[in-house]
This record gives structure tokens, sequence and C-alpha cells, in this order.
């Protein structure tokens, strides 16, 4: 395995930093000059450093191919046919050979990763006392990145027994020599953990609030988002050591006090173009529709060609199962979900929603929808007006201060402090008018309102049931196990091209989910039967040919080939 060749390709990507917001986002790897020319200026880092957010463009990744693995979580399903790789994340069959879509990001993100290991090693060859406010900017930004990627790579490959590849290259007694070996794979995922947790602090430590930055540089890494990634990292952290959940609460608390984040006072407000950068934003995908920056992911879950009038993809789409998990008062179901006869704005025209494209299921998700609100016959600023590449002027949120909140409740609760869990969690749950106070909330309460809240984006509701199902043998454990493992189910209507059409009582069944009883019920195409999962499908396998090419240097997880 040639980690080298993959590891050092951005090191010095180009970028231009420009007047626009985010402008400096949209990079173009142009190749990398000699390492012995390149590092003398600021102009350099910011080159370097602006390399690194080239990963978050990609449909590889946060356009579109991370989500596949939510196949396999109750929340959506795949509402185009896929073939043997898609169909093997969502049902927890996979095994190192089919998955072209897991190797892709895998690659991805240890090429990001070597990136910000090389930003990091050359900033620290200069003085402390002598870097500019440049130079330690972006050695924050690539601390920060470093710990990112590394995040990624290890929760979705790391297990308790075996850790995951990683190597800091200030760490290089000889780097010319060493940068060229495979790096080190950790004994265990907690390993990973300390090391992720180490990096976020030096990015705190070099990085500013995002209160005090000026639009021409939103979008970077702010210290916000890298006490927050340390917020996430202790939280799968504590699957393994339980004691690290102590650490949540105050860092919350420093988020909201010294960083001044909040929610807003409208849940729905969060997903719109004008907040882009309110005061719930912690860290998101910097998109537009204009230059084909950032995201495609509004799209992706647009109906497949949007009635005839712009380029949807329709990959997912909603279950029966997530609909039902909201009560009728919450005002997050329908700025999450769209049903039929929902009443919406596309391109400047009403319309009511009915789905006539490939999967039947009665739903789509509208939390994206925004954006295609203006213009009209399917052209707007706010919108690409390339089909194949589109993105939207809606950032895509990665992080939110909303889901620091649930943290915190979680952390509390875990550490047996349900009464102080309320305070958070009453927050959520009065934001979204659902019509329930807590006083002592359970994990039960927590993993509801985390669902509604995170529904549909970035924040991995699979790994959520994972670490769920696989941290104990309360009530609450047993059913995020059965959560994974069940069918999905949809709504079916009699005439799928009419919003107002009744739901089909015939073609479908009825089932109560949830308390509640719904007709027209239809398992969904591919994903109806119900699946298994044991501790070894919680992470993914390596590549089983970049464990032969290791020769020895990289061990498999437990219950996948290696040859």
């Amino acid at each position: 395995m040639k980690f080298n060749k993959l590891y050092i390709l951005l090191f010095a990507a180009a970028g231009t930093l420009c007047s626009c917001t985010g402008d400096w986002l949209d990079t173009t790897n142009e190749g990398a000059p000699s390492e012995k020319n390149f590092w003398k200026t600021d102009a350099s880092y910011i080159s370097a450093t602006n390399s690194l957010y080239y990963i978050f463009g990609l449909e590889e990744t946060y356009g579109r191919d991370l989500f596949w693995e939510q196949g396999a979580s109750d929340d959506i399903f795949y509402s185009r046919s896929r073939g043997n790789g898609e169909m093997s994340l969502a049902n927890f069959t996979y095994d190192g050979n089919t998955e072209s879509r897991l190797s892709t990001i895998y690659d991805e993100f240890y090429t990001t990763m070597a990136a910000a290991n090389n930003i990091v090693y050359h900033a620290l060859q200069i003085p402390e006392a002598e870097r500019s406010a440049i130079v330690r900017r972006s050695l924050g930004e690539a601390y920060f990145m470093r710990a990112f990627s590394h995040l990624m790579i290890a929760y979705r490959y790391g297990r308790a027994d075996n850790g995951v590849p990683f190597v800091r290259y200030e760490d290089f007694g000889d780097y010319a020599k060493q940068v060229n070996e495979i790096p080190t794979q950790q004994a265990t995922v907690m390993d990973d953990y300390k090391l992720i947790i180490e990096d976020l602090q030096h990015a705190a430590d070099n990085l500013d609030w995002f209160k005090n930055y000026g639009q021409d540089d939103y979008g970077r890494p702010t210290k916000d988002a890298a006490l927050a990634y340390m917020v996430k990292t202790y939280a799968y952290w504590a699957r393994h050591d339980a004691s690290q959940w102590a650490h949540i609460p105050a860092l919350v608390d420093r988020i909201e006090s010294e960083g001044e984040r909040g929610l807003l006072g409208n849940y729905a407000d969060v997903f719109t173009v004008a907040n882009n950068w309110s005061k719930e934003y912690i860290w998101s995908v910097n998109s537009s529709g204009s230059n084909y920056a950032g995201s495609l992911f509004p799209a992706i879950v647009l109906e497949n060609k949007g009635w005839g009038i712009y380029n949807g993809w329709g990959n997912f789409k909603p279950t029966l199962e997530l609909y039902a998990e909201y009560n009728d008062q919450d005002a997050r179901r329908s700025a999450t979900i769209l049903k039929y006869g929902d009443a919406f704005t596309f391109f400047g025209e009403q319309r009511s929603y009915f789905s006539q494209s490939d999967n039947e299921c009665g739903f789509q998700f509208n939390k994206y929808m925004e954006p295609f609100k203006y213009g009209s016959k399917g052209v707007s600023e706010y919108v690409s007006n390339n089909g194949d590449r589109p993105t939207t002027a809606l950032n895509l949120p990665l992080c939110r201060f909303a889901e620091m909140l649930l943290f915190k409740a979680e952390a509390l609760i875990m550490q047996g402090k349900n009464a102080d869990a309320a305070a958070p969690l009453n927050r959520i749950a009065q934001r979204a008018h659902e019509g329930v106070s807590y006083t002592a909330p359970t994990m039960t309460d927590l993993m509801h309102e985390r669902r509604c809240e995170l529904a549909g984006e970035w924040t991995d509701r699979r790994f959520d049931l994972i670490r769920w199902a696989f941290s104990g043998n309360e009530a609450w454990n047993r059913d995020a196990r059965a959560r994974l493992v069940t069918a999905k189910h949809g709504l079916k209507h009699t005439d799928r091209a009419n919003p107002a059409s009744p739901l089909d009582t015939a073609g479908g069944s009825t089932m109560t989910i949830n308390g509640k009883t719904y007709q027209g019920v239809i398992g969904l195409t591919n994903m109806s039967q119900p699946r298994t999962i044991d501790e070894n499908h919680t992470v993914f396998p390596y590549r089983v040919n970049t464990v032969i090419q290791s020769n020895g240097k990289l061990r498999q997880n437990a219950g996948y080939a290696s040859n």
C-alpha cells in the first residue's frame, strides 16, 4: 500500500483567496511545487490550507457517497435501485471487496489527513515567536482538518482491539525518509481518539472564535468548531470508556458562553441561505449555486428530475418510521419531511407534493428545499445551472449548536445526572413546540430528540444507533439494535401523480408504528427484509487489497477476510 503516493497529493494544491464569502473554498489542484521553494510566505500557507477543503465539494464524500452508509439506519432508504455495493452497506453484508464507495471515502480522508500533516510539519519548523498570524491560523486549520479526517476514519473503522493508521509528521526524526513509510496502525481506537483530542486542542489554541472572523474567512475552521468536535470525539470515545462523558458539559458551555453560539428561535429558519452563518452555525460545507462549489446534497435528495423542472437526483428519501417518530405538534416534522399534498414553492411556483419517480415511498426530505423556492423555470441565482453539478447556495450543516445541547444532555444522562439533563433537552423540545417538558429525561427521551432534531443531516444516525446498541443491556440498547435490523416502510397512494391521492388500503397493509396506526403501508424496495448485525459489523472492513499490499502493516478488523 503506497500511502505516500496518496498522502502528499494535495499538500500544495492552489486556492485563491477572493472577496466573495467562501470563494476561497472552490480550490483547484494545480500540482505541487517543490518542498524547497514552497514554504516561504504567508501566501504559501494560505494556498496549502485552502487545499484541505477540496474534500467537502466531492460527490464521493459530502455530496453523496457518505450517505450511502445511512441505508443501514432507520431514517432513510435508497429511492432508486442500487447495486450490490450500496445494498451491502444497507444490509450489513459488506466484506471489503465490493464496496467501492467505502474505499473512495477512505482514500479521500487519508489524502486530506496527509495534506494537513504536511502543513503542521512545516509550520512547526518556524519558532513560535516568529510565526505570522497567517501561519498560526494555517497551523490551527491543519490541526483541525487532520483531526476531523482522522475522526471520520477512526469511528467508522476503529475498534477497541484494533485502531486505524495514523502518524504525526512533526514526530518524524527523518522527514524525507519517514514520509514514505506506511503510517503506524494504532493499537486501539481509544489511542486514535486520544490523538484526535490532542490535535483539536492544538487547533483551538491557534484559532479564533467564529464571532471574530471577517466575512471573507467564513467557512474556515474556528475555535468553536475545534471544541465542538472535541465534544463529538469524547462522545464516541465514551462508547469504550464512560469516563469521557465528564468532559462534555463544560466544553458545550464554553462554546455557548465564550463563542456566543446558540439556537435560532424557529427550527425551519436554520435551513435557509440567509442563516448560513447564524448563531447556530458551527461547521458546514460552504456551498454556492453560482460557481458549483460545495455540496450537491440538496439536489441529491430532491425528487428525481425535479418534476421536469430541475435535475434532482432522488437518491435518498425518509422512511415512515422517521415520519412516525414526530408527534403531530412537532414543528420539525413539516420542516424536515414533505408528504403527499404538502404545499411548497419550487422555482417561484406553488405546488403540492407528489412523487412519480423511482421506488415508491410517499415522502421526500424538505430540509434542504429553501434554495429551490426562488427564480422560475429551473433557473435561480441560488441554484447551479449545471444539472450534473447541482449545488445550491445553502450550506450543508455538519455540526450546529443544537447537536451540542444534545451531546450535553446525553453526557449528563450517562453520568446519572438526569435532572440536570432536562435544561438542555428542554431547549431543543421547546423550540420544536412538541408539547413536552422533561424533568428527568432518560436515554429513550434523548434518542427521540436527537433523531427528530438531526434527521437527514450529516450527524451519522447509523453510528448513533451502533454506539447505543453495543454499549450495554438496558432497554434503550435493545431498542437501538432493533432499529438497525428491522424492515423499513413507506406509504402507497392509489395515484402517484396526484398529490390529493388517498392511501392505497388494498395495495398496502395497516401497521402501528410509534403508537400511531397507518394504512397503505408498504415495505420499501430491496430493504424490506430483516437484517442482522453483530459486533464485527459495527465497523467497516479495510479494503482487502489494501491489507494485502501493506505486507502485514495493516491488520484487518475481526470478522472480515484479509486475503
